[in-house]
């Protein structure tokens, strides 16, 4: 399944660096994907507003991985967390 990555950053209440991938089946909207990286910021204890559409950018597509593919079949989104998240990825 090919997928396209979203690079997202958004800023925290706490004012530091949220960094984040948001990985939708290729040919999904960018808006539906800026929705995807709100409810994931909400569901992190942030402002959904802490994030523009403008910081929330589609970067290139690749093949999903299993993990990937079950969580995109699950919620139609993944997440890959990276700067400031809860889980990142080292």
């Amino acid at each position: 399944m090919k997928i396209a990555v979203y690079d997202t950053y958004a800023q925290s209440k706490n004012g530091h660096v949220i960094h984040f991938d948001v990985f939708v089946k290729e040919g999904t909207s960018k808006d539906l994907a800026f929705e995807f990286a709100q409810k994931f910021l909400k569901e992190i204890g942030e402002e959904e507003n802490a994030l523009k559409q403008s910081q929330c950018n589609f970067c290139h597509t690749e093949q999903a991985n299993p993990t990937i593919q079950q969580q995109l079949q699950e919620n139609g989104y993944a997440i890959l967390q990276m700067e400031g998240c809860p889980n990142p990825i080292l």
